[in-house]
C-alpha cells in the first residue's frame, strides 16, 4: 500500500491539502473543529510528516540547541526536560550544550558553533556582556534565559529581585532579623545573583534591617559544597544567624548539611529558604522552602519565541508566518514564580 500523501489526508478530512498543513504546523488560525477532523484523518490513514523534507525546504535543520552552564546543576537539567518536551510539540529536536559558564564557549553558542547546524538557540549565560550580544549579523536567532543583558535580545526570566524580596520579607515576617544571603554578590552587576542581592537588600532596608556586608556570604560556585564551606566559615568566624537566604536550592542543601554537622537547628535556630525548587530539596531533611520558577513556563515562552524568530529569519508558510513575523520586536518575557514553604523555615510542611 502507498504511504498516505498530504492531499490523502486533505480529500478524508474535506479540507484543503493547506488546511491540513496548517495543523500540522499549528497554526493558530485554524479552527479547533476543523484541527480535529484533520489530526483523526491523519491518525485514520497513518500519515506521517517527513520533518527532514520539511525543514530542507524551509532551510532549516529542525534542530535548535539548549546551551547551559552546567548540565549537573539540578535547575539546568528540570529545565532541559521542560525545553525538550516543549520542543517535540514543534517537531523540533534539542541539542544540549554545556558551556561551563566560560566566556569563549558562550561566544561560540552565540555564533551558532561555526555552522549550520542549528536553527536557532536558547541559552543561559553566565560569562556574556552586553557588548557580546550586538553587532551579531549572520548568527542564528537566540533567545537568552537569567537577567536581561542587552535590550534589544530576546529574553525570559522570574523577576529575581522581586522573588528574592519577597523570600527575604518571610523570613522577616517570622521575627528574623540576622539574615545571611549565601552566594550573594555586590548588587551592581547584571546577572541573576546580583539581582537576587538587590531583592534581598530592598527588604531589608523596607523593614528597616541595617545592611551589612558582612551578611553576603560569597561562593566560587553555586554547588552544595560551596553553600556548605560558607556557612561553616562564617559561623566558626561568629556569625550569629537566624535565617538564610540562599541564591539557589544546591547552596541551601549545602547549608542545611553545615548547620547540622555544627549542632544548629533548623528552623528552630536558623530558618533557610533557598531558589529553584529542585527535587531534592522536597526530600531533605528538613524538607527546603524555595522560591519556585515556573519552569515549564520558562521552556514555553522561549520555545515559542525562538520557533517565531526562526520563521522570521528562514520564511515561513505564507500569511500565517507573515502575521507572526510582523510582530516580533524583542521579546522581554516575564514568567511567575511563587514561594514554596516547606519545613526549613514553617517547621512543617505549608500547603
Amino acid at each position: 500500500m502507498a504511504r498516505p500523501r498530504i492531499k490523502d489526508v486533505a480529500r478524508h478530512a474535506g479540507v484543503s491539502e493547506k488546511t491540513v498543513s496548517n495543523v500540522i504546523n499549528d497554526y493558530a488560525h485554524v479552527s479547533d473543529r476543523t484541527r480535529q477532523v484533520v489530526r483523526e484523518a491523519i491518525e485514520h490513514l497513518g500519515y506521517r510528516v517527513n520533518l527532514a523534507g520539511r525543514h530542507l525546504r524551509k532551510g532549516r535543520t529542525g534542530i535548535i540547541a539548549l546551551v547551559v552552564p552546567e548540565l549537573d546543576i539540578p535547575y539546568f537539567a528540570e529545565l532541559a526536560r521542560h525545553v525538550i518536551r516543549e520542543a517535540e510539540q514543534c517537531s523540533l529536536t534539542v541539542l544540549i550544550h554545556q558551556s561551563g559558564a566560560d566566556r569563549a564557549h558562550e561566544l561560540a553558542a552565540l555564533a551558532g558553533f561555526g555552522s549550520t547546524f542549528v536553527d536557532g538557540i536558547i541559552l543561559s549565560p553566565l560569562a556574556l556582556t552586553a557588548d557580546d550580544l550586538r553587532d551579531r549579523v549572520g548568527a542564528p536567532p537566540t533567545v537568552l534565559l537569567g537577567e536581561l543583558l542587552e535590550e534589544g535580545a530576546d529574553h525570559v526570566a522570574i523577576d529575581n529581585e522581586r522573588a528574592a524580596r519577597e523570600a527575604t520579607h518571610h523570613l522577616i515576617g517570622l521575627g528574623r532579623r540576622a539574615i545571611l544571603a549565601v552566594g550573594g554578590r555586590d548588587d551592581s552587576g547584571l546577572g541573576t545573583a546580583e539581582a537576587r542581592t538587590r531583592g534581598y537588600r530592598a527588604a531589608l532596608s523596607e523593614a528597616g534591617i541595617a545592611y551589612d556586608p558582612a551578611s553576603l556570604l560569597p561562593v566560587g560556585s553555586f554547588r552544595m559544597p560551596d553553600g556548605a564551606r560558607a556557612v561553616a566559615r562564617a559561623l566558626r568566624d561568629g556569625a550569629r544567624p537566624d535565617a538564610m537566604l540562599c541564591l539557589n536550592d544546591q547552596l541551601a542543601l549545602g547549608a542545611l548539611r553545615a548547620l547540622h554537622e555544627l549542632g544548629a537547628k533548623v528552623p528552630e535556630d536558623v530558618a533557610v529558604i533557598g531558589f529553584d525548587d529542585v527535587e531534592g530539596g522536597r526530600f531533605s531533611v528538613p524538607t527546603l522552602s524555595t522560591v519556585a520558577p515556573d519552569k515549564a513556563a520558562v521552556a514555553r515562552v522561549a520555545v515559542q519565541l525562538l520557533r517565531r524568530r526562526i520563521e522570521e529569519t528562514t520564511g515561513g508558510d505564507g500569511a500565517s508566518a507573515a502575521a507572526e513575523s510582523a510582530v516580533l520586536s524583542p521579546q522581554d518575557r516575564i514568567v511567575a514564580h511563587r514561594l514554596v514553604l516547606r519545613e526549613s523555615t514553617e517547621g512543617h510542611e505549608r500547603l
